[in-house]
């Protein structure tokens, strides 16, 4: 039985990707922050199986590495680790103070960066022990393109990419193979005061199919990197962006 820990998975991608995982065998781990009903309700759609829900700050070392450890000791095993929780918060370089512009950075870099450098960190020597596993970032197009009134969250995701290449390397002679999707706008509750806002056309025809991916477009993604049989994706950045932004 493959064992899946998905991070943010109360709501949104998250959720999503929990339901992709479950649907295809998986026991999965969802994960949340503070929301405990939401990540409640998105067990309940799992079926049936020894789905469970776990609480956990990101951005707090011993709390991550707690995370792991219960979860092994319940399920023996963590085969998939899907780092998707994260926050984005709005810093416009000349209207932040620079108190706010130091907490913000710290923040997100905790969360988006540091802390699923540390869930890789616990999580590894399980995946090594079991002969490999399958580690799935979730990226973003503000990586790439930049992140004008966001640019912590922009450079966390860009870090957050260079980090999957680089465990890619690290880790494909131990059979762990390390991916990476930077979705753009993604129909989500993070998502919908700006999908709904009076930009919100403006950001649908950016793309080529005249909407933004769903979070069930992307979970598949996600579940078809979790699978065995995608080796030699190892280190990919995979695009979901519907073309509205284009890297050479």
């Amino acid at each position: 039985m493959t064992v899946a820990l998905v991070t943010g998975a109360s709501r949104g991608i998250g959720r999503a990707v929990a339901r992709e995982l479950a649907a295809g065998g998986a026991t999965v781990v969802v994960h949340y922050v503070r929301d405990k009903a939401a990540a409640q309700e998105t067990r309940d759609t799992l079926g049936a199986g020894d789905h469970e829900i776990r609480q956990a700050d990101i951005a707090d070392p011993a709390q991550v590495k707690d995370l792991v450890d219960q979860t092994v000791a319940r399920h023996g095993r963590i085969d998939v680790l899907v780092n998707n929780a994260g926050i984005y918060e709005r810093q416009p370089v000349l209207e932040t103070s620079y108190v706010e512009w130091q907490e913000i950075w710290r923040r997100t870099l905790d969360t988006n960066l540091v802390g699923p450098a540390n869930l890789v960190h616990a999580v590894v020597p399980h995946m090594v022990a079991a002969g490999g596993g399958r580690i799935v970032n979730i990226s973003s197009r503000g990586a790439f393109r930049g992140e004008s009134t966001h640019p912590a969250y922009g450079a966390s995701k860009a870090g957050l990419n260079s980090l999957s290449q680089s465990l890619a390397k690290a880790l494909g002679r131990h059979n762990i193979v390390v991916t990476a999707v930077a979705p753009g706008y993604v129909e989500t509750d993070m998502a919908a005061p700006y999908l709904d806002g009076p930009g919100g056309a403006e950001i649908r025809a950016e793309t080529a199919i005249g909407r933004v991916a769903t979070a069930e477009e992307v979970a598949r993604l996600v579940a078809f990197l979790a699978r065995p049989g995608t080796e030699s994706m190892t280190g990919a950045i995979i695009d979901v962006n519907g073309a509205s932004y284009l890297r050479t």
